[in-house]
């Protein structure tokens, strides 16, 4: 049966002596569905490390309660909580084959060796692994004991599967394969995960839910294209993907339409923001928003980069730097510093922090 998580107001202090206190994670609260994908994403030091490992047991609570389905496992420790942790950097034994390593847990709770091959077996099958039963870690890529690692959590069949970067250590390439290939088996499964990164396109490319953490609070939970298109505040829009922040007054309110100017130009802008006649407002538009040779405001190029897919600007704008995204450039003219290039604003894509 599929678990849920319910973590009410979390925190976690790390008392470094008696006048100096870190608050790692602060009055957190979470609501995981069964079966759901939910990332855990920030910088280095927002708290997201330390609030997976709470969740597995491995860090005591300062105060808060976490749930798996209807039971409070707080107070348990890991060997009794209905979770399974992937890690960072494998932690497979070296000496024990692919098999071996995958019934090693199964083999600690005593289960009759039938069941634990029929399990390993199933696991195998789903990981298509069966040609490397018999291999060590030794003998492995990076990638095949990654995969290994990520069997070795499944078989146990947990209520909760937990992930604590476990890519970081694979090359791009690569990285973006096994991002792929845990989505597919994750699905297959419909086991109930949490994922742990500071990677932008893998929060991205995995989750249901996406939970964005500054100095161990939350800033917004959403689905990749909510918090992509609509972040809460500049934290958020800054922190996912590239963006461009406008300054705007408001003009005109119908509801939930606003007209704004920005720089003597008025634009239609939606917005659930309650807002007035003469507010000024900060907007985000995201590079790929901007559109050359528009017809609305001028800037000069100061930096023209090729990247193949798209073709990257940075204008001089007013007082300030706009960066640009224009894909698939194949066949159209190309900017070079110090041009002269007219842009304009996407209305759909302006939001309103």
């Amino acid at each position: 049966m599929k678990k849920g998580i319910s973590i009410k107001n979390l925190t976690k202090v790390f008392v470094i002596n008696q006048k100096n206190k870190v608050v790692a994670v602060d009055d957190v609260t979470l609501e995981v569905k069964p079966g759901e994908f939910v990332t855990l994403l920030g910088p280095s030091g927002c708290g997201k490390t330390t609030l997976l490992r709470m969740i597995a047991g491995f860090e005591t609570l300062t105060a808060g309660d976490i749930y798996i389905g209807e039971e409070n496992i707080g107070a348990q420790t890991p060997d009794k909580r209905d979770t399974a942790m992937v890690f960072q950097n494998y932690a497979l034994f070296p000496h024990m084959n692919v098999f071996d390593n995958i019934a090693y847990g199964l083999k600690i709770r005593k289960l009759p060796k039938t069941e634990i091959k029929q399990r390993v077996q199933k696991i195998l099958d789903l990981m298509k692994m069966n040609d490397f039963a018999h291999r060590v870690p030794a003998q492995m890529s990076g990638g095949q004991q990654q995969r290994v690692s990520l069997a070795r959590a499944l078989v146990m069949e947990p209520g909760v599967l937990l992930f604590d970067e476990p890519l970081s250590n694979l090359d791009a390439k690569l990285r973006i394969h096994m991002r792929d290939e845990i989505r597919k088996i994750q699905k297959e499964v419909g086991i109930t995960s949490i994922y742990v990164t500071h990677d932008q396109s893998e929060a991205m490319g995995l989750s249901d839910k996406i939970v964005i953490m500054k100095d161990g609070v939350i800033q917004q939970i959403g689905t990749p294209r909510e918090i992509y298109q609509k972040p809460i505040n500049a934290f958020v829009a800054g922190f996912i993907g590239k963006t461009n922040v406008v300054e705007g007054k408001i003009m005109s309110t119908n509801n939930s339409n606003y007209e704004v100017d920005i720089q003597g130009i008025t634009h239609m802008v939606k917005s659930d923001n309650k807002l007035s006649v003469g507010d000024k407002v900060s907007m985000m538009l995201r590079p790929e928003s901007i559109i050359v040779e528009g017809e609305q405001y001028d800037g000069i190029v100061t930096k023209s980069m090729f990247m193949g897919e798209n073709h990257e600007y940075e204008v001089k704008w007013n007082d300030q730097i706009l960066q640009i995204s224009e894909s698939n450039p194949f066949g159209r003219d190309i900017y070079e510093i110090g041009d002269t290039m007219k842009i304009g604003f996407d209305e759909k894509a302006l939001h309103i922090l």
